[in-house]
């Protein structure tokens, strides 16, 4: 049976749907573009709304005629045929009803954006850092497997390997951040570290931090209230990089926030970075009481903030990686640390999209 009020609510947006392209064709709008960018995010998200909305009414009016050919046509060709549409439509019925239920459902609206990660190494010293290493690398290989692009803005490398903080920006692609959120929170690791002489297995961990990139317009930051050092860059990159004033050091007076950049050789680009990421980190500000808001409510796959959620644990001696928020595990580690996590990803996003039904259904 047709679900009329969802349908209700679907055409009752349609009238907004048009407005807005209405609205995004006229000079006026064309010439601000902070306006501009806002309305073509709201167009953006309300057009696979209206699409799967009209497939939907599309495939309820299709079975309707299906339906009374097979009540009042006389010939049995005819009817042959209504059985045939009617066989075909109702199965898909549900499916799209539940996809559009999903759609109706206020999404992040940040899922969109570009994502901006942070991984330190925790407890574990030197293991901990080389772990924050091997999630790099991992997050690296799934990020070359999605076509997207990796920048590093600041890294501090670990005494034995790894990094005891990385952080870079992840682009390119359509929602980076829609994917990339569920990665943050503490990521533990059971194994025989290399710094072990004795073969003894040990429990270290690396905290991972996911950020929507802001744009432009989200946050209104003036150099005015920013503070800038610079300083010789300290990491790898020869003799230019280390011994020229290229790297910068951003504060943001009124909230304290510190950030830096030194991959560049660069100063202007390495300043443009640190720009972008100080603007970004800014913006989790809000960001954060917007996920603390839906935690409030219902349980989040995504972490809310809180750096001693553990979300999941890679056991080396068994090969097996779990996520402790839906009890899944992979008994493929090696395969996974290799930048297979998709399937992980999807797992959470089903727990989570079904919590977003539950909540609306109450």
């Amino acid at each position: 049976m047709a679900d009329t009020k969802l349908l209700e609510k679907v055409l009752s947006l349609q009238d907004k749907f048009q407005s807005l392209q209405d609205q995004l064709a006229s000079p006026e709008v064309m010439s601000d573009m902070k306006r501009y960018v806002q309305l073509n995010k709201d167009y953006k998200e309300l057009e696979p709304i209206i699409r799967t909305g009209l497939e939907y009414k599309k495939m309820l009016d299709e079975l309707a005629q299906a339906k009374d050919m097979l009540l009042n046509e006389k010939d049995e060709d005819l009817k042959e045929m209504a059985r045939a549409e009617i066989a075909e439509i109702e199965p898909k019925i549900p499916e799209t009803e539940q996809t559009l239920k999903l759609l109706l459902i206020p999404a992040d609206p940040d899922d969109s954006k570009n994502a901006m990660v942070e991984i330190r190494g925790g407890t574990g010293g030197d293991e901990a850092a080389i772990f924050a290493g091997d999630l790099f690398r991992m997050y690296a290989k799934f990020a070359e497997k999605r076509g997207w692009k990796i920048e590093v803005t600041d890294q501090t490398p670990g005494t034995s390997g790894g990094y005891k903080q990385i952080v870079f920006k992840l682009s390119g692609g359509d929602g980076v951040y829609g994917v990339m959120k569920y990665e943050s929170g503490v990521h533990r690791v059971q194994r025989v570290p290399q710094t072990e002489t004795q073969g003894r297995i040990q429990t270290s961990a690396a905290s991972v931090a996911v950020f929507p990139e802001a744009g432009e317009f989200d946050v209104d930051l003036s150099w005015d209230d920013i503070r800038l050092d610079l300083f010789c860059s300290s990491g790898p990159g020869g003799q230019g990089v280390n011994t020229t004033y290229s790297a910068v050091r951003l504060t943001h007076i009124p909230s304290g926030l510190v950030v830096q950049c030194q991959e560049e050789r660069s100063q202007l680009k390495n300043k443009e970075r640190a720009f972008e990421e100080l603007r970004t980190r800014l913006y989790n500000l809000e960001h954060q009481k917007y996920l603390d808001n839906i935690a409030a409510k219902r349980k989040t796959m995504v972490s809310t903030g809180d750096r001693s959620a553990k979300i999941r644990t890679y056991n080396y001696p068994q090969g097996r990686v779990t996520d402790h928020r839906i009890n899944w595990s992979m008994y493929n580690l090696p395969v996974f640390m290799d930048g297979d996590i998709q399937e992980c990803i999807d797992q959470l996003q089903i727990a989570e999209n079904a919590e977003r039904l539950k909540e609306a259904g109450e």
